[in-house]
């Protein structure tokens, strides 16, 4: 069953003290290689950082506190023990097709998204949506590396727009998150995912309503992109922000 998403513009009580948030509230995630945080970027769609476990490790034992952070699990996860001071959102874990068995029986003390990386020369390897229903059955968020399909990508959001678990893309240009917001907003409505895909509106993006904003929020937990203010620039000029 689709969730319906209304793009009719809303009517609060009077009374209500809930704060809208805008569609692309803290969307957009960029990674930082150094444990000592950065000012934030003074935009709504400003995220938490990425940052590598073993940035962290390499920084324990000193007075440096890392903050709220996406921790990247490129060690061993008990080695962290030893990690500067940070609060852990989430985590992303990189595997091929032939390790995610042993990735989806990964247990973590804060909820884990999966990148699997595509193995062309692996006959057995699942589609992109299968490996996506099969990491939602084990409880962990798929993640979606930039540059896939058009139709991988519409199978991959069907399957999302039925899970809880949400997912986690990354994204080369400011188009390209436009493209994944415009597909998002399609699954959950059950439109036609791959025309908005294809050709995203911008204009029904902004008209939707902040609780069809945070169910799309629900899904899709954040982007990763290399520059933020050319993607920021973007969404700007698209009325998103």
């Amino acid at each position: 069953m689709s969730i319906p998403v209304s793009l009719s513009m809303p009517t609060l009580p009077a009374s209500s003290d809930r704060t809208p948030q805008p569609l692309v509230a803290r969307l957009l995630l960029a990674r930082r290689d150094s444990a000592t945080p950065t000012a934030p970027r003074p935009a709504v769609t400003t995220g938490p950082s990425i940052v590598p476990a073993s940035v962290l490790v390499a920084a324990g034992g000193t007075d440096v506190e890392a903050g709220a952070v996406v921790v990247e699990l490129d060690i061993d996860p008990d080695r962290l023990d030893g990690a500067a001071e940070h609060r852990v959102l989430r985590y992303h874990v990189h595997c091929t097709a032939a390790d995610l068995d042993d990735v989806m029986a990964l247990r973590l003390p804060a909820p884990i998204t999966v990148f699997v990386t595509p193995d062309d020369s692996d006959s057995d390897a699942g589609t992109l949506a299968e490996t996506a229903q099969a990491l939602a059955d084990a409880g962990h968020s798929p993640g979606l590396i930039a540059g896939q399909s058009v139709g991988a990508v519409a199978d991959f959001l069907a399957v999302l727009a039925h899970t809880s678990v949400g997912f986690v893309a990354r994204a080369r240009d400011g188009a390209e998150v436009l493209s994944l917001l415009s597909g998002t907003v399609a699954a959950l409505r059950g439109d036609d995912v791959r025309a908005a895909l294809a050709n995203p509106d911008p204009a029904a993006l902004a008209r939707l309503i902040p609780d069809a904003a945070e169910a799309v929020r629900d899904v899709l937990l954040g982007i990763e992109v290399e520059d933020p203010a050319q993607v920021e620039q973007v969404l700007a000029d698209a009325g998103l922000r």
